[in-house]
């Protein structure tokens, strides 16, 4: 009971300072992750400015290889609405759209049919499943993408034969139709696929990644010659750069949703994650049974169980508990001195006309202490361990 009423020495309450020390490390650790975010932000929002714009200079541009189109007496206009790029599709016309994937369901529906019998090209540049199936009926987007960037022709194709090797890994394709050019595969799939027209000349081509096009890798392997071939088998190349602000692509009834936005690798690896955290549990699980009691390696001192009770008690300002567990544990030792079973100890019909008996005093003054009200404060509740102190000894004197 002396323990509990020097509560204000026994605080484990940390100090500015301890707060500080401990939690330094971890503020240490997120400045230098939103430091390394900022940073790789701004590196990647510098490095894909203009990213396959024909009129950007940039590494991720493609202003090399429409200048190279230029010279060989193709010209190259950039639009960037889907009536735009509709209206232009002709036979004596290449149509490139850069994104497909950033079209609606309803503009690739309408791209497909504007161009299906124009008679001339369109090139898709690494159109996801989200696209390729309905700008190119009978080619379908393979979930895993290409480990090798530098692959070979492999296919009768004549601009692929004369290229050679070129950077086309990206995106694989399934073809379940006869007839396409199934080129430059990857693991027995093809990355760049070329479809004839059912009818008339023209054709499409789905080429599995950009890299071709690119300013800084247009010089490496057989890019260039890849490139220019597919872009310039017609006088006229129309660049369709796909922007958020065309208004054919505010259609309610064709939103996209949050998991559609994602691509399928994402998904596959937020999958393979929870697996691999379900199997991490598992193994470190090491309770799967009842469990089992076992003795403490070492014997704690009474004092250190009080101290840290009174600690607890002190930090969650529980003086209520406090003050019942001093008042029970008194009213458990004073029974037996005054001849009341232990059972009765805390029934104040039982036991305080028994403690009045024994110390010839009016048990009503005795009811309060033993059983009365919490404390209201700190120093109330060392008042009245110091009472239930003076009162045992009394008893234990008489």
């Amino acid at each position: 009971m002396t323990t509990e009423a020097t509560l204000p020495s026994t605080s484990a309450s940390p100090t500015a300072r301890q707060a500080w020390t401990r939690a330094r490390g971890v503020a240490l650790a997120l400045v230098l992750l939103l430091a390394a975010a900022v940073a790789i932000a701004v590196i990647r929002s510098d490095t894909r400015h203009g990213s396959l714009d024909p009129r950007s200079a940039d590494p991720y541009g493609s202003r090399a290889v429409a200048e190279l189109l230029a010279d060989r007496g193709v010209s190259t206009r950039v639009v960037t609405t889907l009536d735009e790029a509709g209206a232009a599709a002709g036979p004596d016309t290449t149509l490139l759209i850069a994104v497909p994937d950033l079209l609606t369901h309803r503009q690739q529906s309408r791209l497909h049919s504007a161009t299906a019998d124009s008679g001339g090209r369109t090139v898709l540049v690494a159109p996801g499943s989200w696209s390729v199936e309905r700008l190119v009926p009978g080619v379908v987007a393979d979930p895993a993408t290409s480990l090798d960037s530098t692959l070979s022709p492999a296919c009768d194709l004549p601009a692929a034969q004369r290229a050679g090797t070129a950077d086309t890994g990206g995106i694989r394709y399934t073809v379940t139709h006869p007839g396409p050019d199934e080129c430059y595969p990857s693991e027995r799939l093809p990355t760049l696929v070329h479809v004839p027209a059912a009818s008339g000349d023209g054709d499409t081509v789905v080429l599995g990644a950009p890299d071709i096009l690119y300013n800084d890798t247009l010089d490496e392997q057989g890019n260039a010659s890849l490139a220019l071939q597919l872009l310039g088998s017609r006088h006229h190349l129309v660049w369709y750069l796909p922007s958020l602000s065309d208004t054919s692509a505010a259609d309610p009834d064709d939103e996209r949703g949050l998991f559609d936005l994602l691509p399928s690798g994402w998904l596959w690896g937020t999958l393979q994650l929870f697996i691999a955290a379900a199997l991490a549990a598992l193994w470190r699980a090491r309770r799967l049974g009842p469990l089992v009691p076992e003795k403490l390696p070492v014997a704690i001192r009474a004092s250190e169980t009080v101290e840290g009770r009174a600690r607890l008690y002190r930090k969650s300002n529980a003086r209520d508990r406090a003050a019942s567990a001093l008042r029970s544990t008194t009213r458990t030792r004073l029974a037996p001195l005054v001849g009341v079973p232990v059972a009765q100890a805390n029934t104040p019909e039982a036991l305080l006309p028994a403690l009045s008996d024994h110390l010839h005093g009016d048990g009503q003054s005795l009811h309060p202490l033993l059983f009365g009200r919490p404390p209201g404060d700190d120093a109330a509740l060392i008042s009245l361990a110091d009472q239930l102190d003076a009162l045992e000894r009394e008893v234990r004197r008489s």
